[in-house]
C-alpha cells in the first residue's frame, strides 16, 4: 500500500475539503470553518442548500447559518466538482444537468489558503440530452456520460468554476451505461457490445479503451466485462469487472492496463460494481456483494482484501481527513466504522430507523458524506439531516430539511477569511 506525501491543498479541497491550517502571524483574517450542505429530494424537484452550524444541536427546525431552495428539473444526484466551487446536479430521468455555484472558493497560498463565501446561486446555462448519469471530476475536467445517447460531454473544471458551462463532446461509437475518463492525453472510455438488443436495454459493456480526444482509437480494447464502478486514487484509475477489478495507469504517455482477478477465497458469484477511491492513500473500498465490502490495492499484494457486513449495506464513504477509516451504512440502521488498514469492522452505532433493500434500487434510502469531523446521513423517512460524531459515531445534531431528503453532497472547509 502507497501513502501519499504532502498531500496538497487542492487535493484535500477535493476530497471534500479537509481541514487547512491558519497562519497565526496574520491579525487581520479571521480563520473560518464552513460546510455547506446541498441535499436534493427523492420526490420534490429541488435542492435544499444549508450552512451547517458550528455546534450540533439538536434543532430539528433547522436554525442554521444560511438556507436556500433551488428547483430542479428531476430528482438530482449531486457532485461537488470544479474543487468545490460547483454542484452538479445529474438528472438521469429528466435528461438533464444543472450547475450551482457552491459560493465558497478557496485561494492556495502555500502554507495556508484562504477562503471566500458568498451565497450559492443557480447557473442559468443547464445540460440537456438522452439520460446523463456517470459523472467523473479529475484532473481539471469533468465529464458526464449520457447513456443513451452515445457521446459524453467534457467540461473545463477551471471555467465551470467562473461560470462557463461550455462542453466539448467525446463520441462513442454505441450508446450504453458507462464512462469518460481523462489520462494524462488520453481518453479512457468504456466499449460496449454491438450486439442487437431488444427495446430499451442495453448493450452489454465489453472493456475499457484509451482514445483521442476526437473519438479515435489510442490502443486496443482492454476486456473488462460488464465494466462499472470507476474510482481515482493515486497514480491509478480502476473499475470493477465481472472477473475482477481493472487498473490503468500511465507509463511514459501510453496507457498501462491490469486485471486484477478476484481471489479464490472471495464468495463466488458476486462482483464489485461501485468503487471509492482514497486521497490520502493508494487504495480503493468496493462493495462486494450485497453484504460484503472490499479493500482493493492496486500496486502490492494481496490486491483483496474481504470482509462481510452483518446486513446489506445502504451506503458507504471515505474519510479524507482520516485516510485509514470509511464508514458503511447497512439496512438495520447501523454505522460502521470501517479500518481500510485491517479490512474489519472497529465500531458500530445504530443512527436510524431500519430501511430495508428489498424493493427498487432508487428506493429513499439514507445517503452519506462527510464534512470534517461529522458524518452527514440523510434521513429520508424523518425528513432529517443527521450529524454523526466521526470519533464517537453518537448523533450530534439534526436539522429538519423537510420532504424526503435523499442524495447529498459537501463543500467547504477551513481557511483564512482577510
Amino acid at each position: 500500500m502507497r501513502y501519499f506525501a504532502g498531500v496538497g491543498v487542492a487535493a484535500l479541497i477535493a476530497a471534500q475539503f479537509t481541514a487547512i491550517p491558519a497562519r497565526a502571524d496574520d491579525p487581520a483574517s479571521e480563520d473560518v470553518t464552513l460546510y455547506r450542505v446541498f441535499i436534493g429530494d427523492h420526490v420534490a424537484p429541488r435542492v435544499t442548500v444549508i450552512d451547517l452550524p458550528k455546534e450540533g444541536g439538536t434543532d430539528a427546525e433547522g436554525d442554521t447559518g444560511g438556507r436556500w431552495s433551488f428547483e430542479t428539473t428531476g430528482q438530482a444526484k449531486l457532485y461537488t466538482v470544479a474543487w468545490g466551487a460547483v454542484v452538479a446536479a445529474v438528472q438521469s430521468d429528466s435528461d438533464t444537468v444543472q450547475f450551482f455555484r457552491s459560493g465558497i472558493a478557496f485561494h492556495d497560498h502555500g502554507d495556508h489558503a484562504d477562503i471566500e463565501i458568498t451565497d450559492p446561486a443557480a447557473i442559468s446555462t443547464m445540460l440537456t440530452g438522452p439520460r446523463p448519469f456517470h459523472l467523473v471530476d479529475h484532473d481539471g475536467k469533468v465529464v458526464i456520460n449520457y447513456d443513451r445517447g452515445g457521446y459524453a460531454e467534457i467540461l473545463d473544471a477551471h471555467r465551470l468554476a467562473e461560470g462557463a458551462v461550455a462542453p466539448d463532446r467525446f463520441p462513442q461509437a454505441r450508446a450504453h451505461h458507462g464512462f469518460v475518463a481523462p489520462l494524462g492525453r488520453n481518453w479512457l472510455s468504456t466499449v460496449a457490445s454491438e450486439e442487437a438488443v431488444e427495446g430499451d436495454a442495453a448493450p452489454p459493456r465489453l472493456g475499457l479503451q484509451a482514445f483521442t480526444a476526437e473519438g479515435q482509437p489510442a490502443g486496443d480494447l482492454t476486456p473488462c466485462t460488464a465494466i462499472h464502478g470507476e474510482a481515482f486514487s493515486g497514480a491509478y484509475l480502476a473499475a470493477g469487472c465481472r472477473d475482477g477489478v481493472l487498473t490503468a495507469t500511465l507509463q511514459q504517455d501510453a496507457v498501462h492496463f491490469r486485471m486484477l482477478d478476484y481471489p479464490a477465497d472471495l464468495p463466488q458469484g458476486v462482483t464489485t460494481g461501485t468503487l471509492l477511491g482514497s486521497t490520502g492513500m493508494q487504495l480503493f473500498l468496493g462493495n462486494y456483494g450485497a453484504d460484503g465490502l472490499v479493500v482493493v490495492d492496486p500496486a502490492d499484494a494481496p490486491h483483496f482484501r474481504h470482509f462481510a457486513l452483518p446486513f446489506r449495506r445502504v451506503d458507504f464513504v471515505l474519510d479524507p481527513a482520516r485516510p485509514a477509516h470509511g464508514y458503511v451504512l447497512t439496512e438495520d440502521g447501523t454505522l460502521h466504522r470501517i479500518d481500510l488498514l485491517a479490512a474489519r469492522i472497529t465500531q458500530s452505532a445504530p443512527v436510524t430507523q431500519p430501511y430495508s433493500m428489498e424493493g427498487h434500487w432508487n428506493d429513499p434510502r439514507p445517503r452519506l458524506a462527510m464534512a470534517g469531523d461529522e458524518i452527514l446521513l440523510t434521513d429520508p423517512a424523518a425528513g432529517l439531516l443527521r450529524r454523526i460524531s466521526t470519533e464517537t459515531l453518537a448523533e450530534t445534531g439534526r436539522i429538519g430539511i423537510g420532504g424526503t431528503p435523499y442524495n447529498l453532497t459537501v463543500a467547504g472547509g477551513s481557511g483564512l477569511n482577510h
